[in-house]
């Protein structure tokens, strides 16, 4: 039996691969902080005779002794880190906390292999990030384009990329960054926008909220679907040789199509008025959506939008579910939640 330790296992990615792992017949140890205690809701929804071969450790990324220990015991065959502080906004207001989630994360994960000498023991799969590329002009980017951070979080996970190409090339250690273009899905946090729109119009249209508020919605993003790309972090680690891969969808729409996606679903038809700041969505003569500049970056990436080719041919990984299904999939889960109360 394969042994994976997931750092991060509490998160939305950290939960759709633990629950693939364990349906791989892996035995899987994750790693909690002890303040992601009220966070466990994903992994509780996990099939409990699947959870039979999951373990839970207490731990941080942050303290190095206690990552090296945790690997010690564990002795994996793959280490997921997808442990971080993962928003963007948020980096703006905590940079500290940013860097040091995933700056020392990187660097304990992969110096604690190098000690323990396991550098032919266990790969190492590295979460990078899309907004790597920042504002770089090219329509479409890949694992050849040029990055250009737009947020400390960004410049944290260019750092960790660098990291794990140089435990892999200096240390021989199987290390791969997976450079991953947005992924949504029902278990995506609140504060990441899909989320945000799909679970405030829901909640507008059952007459639980009566307004949603929001920041730049022209900006445009390569959404896909979680349970997806968990598949494509795995395939990464079971190639021959350790490499760079982005997983997207080659397609991009603005966060304004997104929303006019979902009122189309939930048919709630109306109209937007306005521009700039001022512009609106009047739905039964009400403002339901308004821009709010608190919810404006400082500094914006106005466009991301990813070639996945390199992962099709190599790991024979695309993205299969298209963003109508996983935004059914996203409203479904709303619905319930609001009926079920």
């Amino acid at each position: 039996m394969k042994v994976a330790l997931i750092f991060g296992i509490t998160g939305q990615d950290g939960a759709y691969l633990a629950k693939f792992l364990l349906s791989k017949k892996y035995k899987v140890h994750g790693v909690v902080r002890r303040t992601s205690a009220i966070n466990r809701y994903r992994i509780d929804k996990i099939d409990p005779k699947l959870k039979k071969n999951l373990k839970l450790h207490y731990g941080d990324v942050t303290d190095a002794l206690n990552v090296i220990d945790i690997i010690k015991k564990t002795k994996p065959n793959e280490i997921y880190n997808l442990a971080a502080q993962s928003h963007v906004s948020v980096s703006f207001n905590k940079p500290i906390y940013t860097t040091s989630s995933i700056v020392d994360g990187s660097l304990h994960i992969l110096e604690s292999i190098r000690l323990l000498g396991f550098n032919k023991k266990t790969k190492y799969y590295q979460a990078s990030s899309s907004e790597m590329f920042g504002n770089n002009p090219s329509k479409v980017l890949d694992e050849k384009s040029n990055f250009d951070p737009q947020s400390v979080y960004a410049i944290s996970k260019i750092y960790g990329y660098y990291l794990t190409k140089f435990y892999r090339t200096t240390y021989q250690i199987f290390a791969s960054n997976g450079i991953l273009f947005n992924h949504e899905s029902p278990w995506r946090s609140e504060t990441f926008v899909t989320k945000k729109i799909v679970k405030g119009l829901t909640s507008i249209k059952y007459g639980k909220h009566s307004k949603l508020k929001l920041g730049n919605i022209y900006s445009k993003r390569d959404w896909g679907y979680a349970m997806d790309y968990v598949e494509g972090m795995w395939k990464i680690l079971q190639v021959k040789k350790p490499d760079d891969f982005v997983l997207a969808t080659n397609n991009q729409i603005s966060v304004k199509e997104f929303i006019n996606l979902v009122l189309k679903k939930l048919k709630m038809y109306g109209n937007w008025k306005g521009k700039g700041i001022k512009e609106t969505f009047i739905y039964n003569k009400k403002i339901i959506i308004e821009i709010d500049k608190k919810y404006f970056r400082p500094a914006e990436v106005h466009s991301l939008r990813g070639n996945y080719f390199k992962a099709k041919r190599i790991l024979k990984w695309f993205p299969k579910t298209k963003i109508s299904k996983f935004t059914d999939i996203m409203l479904d889960y709303e619905i319930k939640k609001i009926k079920n109360k």
